[in-house]
């Protein structure tokens, strides 16, 4: 299938992480299969990442590079969240920010149908807007963090709804130090309405959610009448698990040696890193739980530790008989797939939640900042997980990591999350891509075409 063959022609604009890139990339797949051609834009570094997944795709979907100007410590090759330095960030939105000629050149040179862009970027739909070219929001976070921020933000003081997703003291403070941030940012880099961060705009009406009405129908509902958008789950957008190729083959075959359900994965995500501190309770709290685990450890990009500079002394021999550290990467999807996992210690990204979910895995939800306190609270909600509940200062405690790994993995008060969290995989099974296809008509509408079959 050629550009020239489609019926609609989709432009994809995501925020330069990979947690963005992703379900940005898993949607637009999606979507070739509906007789739509991709033009899929960011920055040179992160499409070289993403090109081997792309290489079948090559006649339904096009890379299309975005050059950022080069500022003060962010070389082109750093102009992606992945590996960045946290303290980067900020310098990453502004270059992000001062790229919006060439978008608009990128944009009229291509000439696109429509136009999906970042829900955490909304300054991009004046760009697009501004070209005559309609343009939808895709928002990669849960409905719940989405509707709760923007409750949050709206100003009219009224308390969320859903006691049951509430927030912590300290888990508040950060985000408070986060909108702070970010209205900062947007000062410095915009003094018109373009730089404001809100999600709703009487402009673009349609916002597509990545998630499914079982989990968060009434978040999503809630969303609507908040943001007084019109709002379309896609789905969870998780790949299915590739068997056949031989990538990290040890791992695997480690796991094959291991008891059903005798195991927890343990990551991060790729952009968030443990601080020394929180790296010396989990490794702890691993050892203290006596479960068989496979440990992915990050750093950030230029920075040089050895695992034993980080790790408690000792702490590798003695786990060498039940653990594995991988620094770096591993195959997650392939992991939680394995029979001998039986839980997921996570950060809970929205991503890795979904996996998890659509793989039938109990969760471990060790939230960090940002969406993932949300998205704990929604895990242990939904009775697919428990949560690693930290102290009154918001630090990590081994004996509660080890305590909560247990219940989710071994004892019997875990039977229940884990037989939730096989009887959630069934129905996302079930389900296909069913919502793919109102995403397809609200496209076609907001063209004003008419859809081919």
């Amino acid at each position: 299938m050629g550009e020239q063959e489609t019926s609609l022609r989709v432009l994809m604009l995501p925020w330069l992480a990979h947690g963005h890139i992703s379900p940005f990339l898993h949607l637009s797949k999606k979507l070739i299969n509906r007789n739509i051609f991709i033009y899929f834009c960011s920055t040179p570094v992160n499409l070289n990442t993403i090109k081997k997944k792309v290489d079948n795709f090559s006649q339904s979907i096009e890379l299309v590079e975005l050059h950022l100007p080069s500022l003060p410590d962010l070389p082109p090759n750093q102009h992606t969240t992945n590996g960045l330095p946290p303290h980067l960030i900020p310098t990453l939105h502004m270059a992000y920010s001062l790229s919006k000629e060439k978008m608009s050149n990128t944009v009229k040179n291509l000439k696109p149908d429509v136009v999906i862009c970042d829900a955490s970027q909304p300054w991009v739909e004046g760009v697009v807007l501004s070209l005559g070219i309609p343009c939808c929001f895709f928002n990669t976070s849960s409905a719940v963090t989405v509707s709760y921020f923007s409750n949050l933000l709206s100003g009219a003081g009224v308390e969320y709804p859903y006691p049951e997703i509430f927030v912590r003291e300290y888990e508040m403070a950060a985000i408070h130090a986060i909108i702070a941030q970010k209205d900062s940012l947007s000062r410095t880099r915009n003094n018109d309405d373009e730089g404001k961060e809100c999600l709703s705009r009487e402009s673009c009406n349609v916002v597509f959610v990545k998630t499914f009405e079982e989990i968060e129908g009434k978040y999503i509902k809630y969303l609507g009448q908040l943001s007084k958008m019109k709002v379309i789950p896609v789905g969870p957008l998780v790949e299915d698990v590739v068997d056949n190729d031989d990538t990290d083959a040890e791992i695997l075959e480690w796991l094959n040696e291991k008891n059903p359900c005798s195991t927890v994965f343990v990551s991060f995500g790729s952009e968030y890193f443990l601080s020394n501190k929180d790296m010396e309770e989990i490794a702890q709290g691993l050892e203290l739980s006596n479960v068989n685990f496979i440990w992915v450890v990050r750093f950030t990009a230029g920075e040089k530790h050895s695992l034993e500079d980080v790790l408690p002394k000792g702490f590798k021999e003695r786990v060498r008989d039940r653990g594995i550290i991988v620094e770096g990467w591993a195959p997650q999807a392939k992991i939680l797939k394995h029979s001998s996992v039986g839980g997921f210690v996570t950060h809970c990204g929205w991503n890795s939640i979904l996996e998890s979910m659509k793989l039938g895995v109990a969760i471990v939800a060790t939230p960090m900042q940002l969406d993932q306190y949300f998205n704990a609270r929604l895990v242990v909600d939904l009775g697919v997980g428990k949560e690693v509940v930290r102290d009154i200062e918001g630090r990590l405690q081994r004996e509660e990591v080890a305590k909560v790994i247990r219940e989710v993995v071994v004892e019997n008060i875990g039977e229940n999350v884990r037989e939730k969290a096989k009887e959630l995989s069934k129905c996302m099974r079930d389900k296909g891509d069913e919502e793919i296809d109102d995403v397809v008509e609200e496209l076609f509408q907001v063209c004003g075409k008419s859809k081919q079959i």
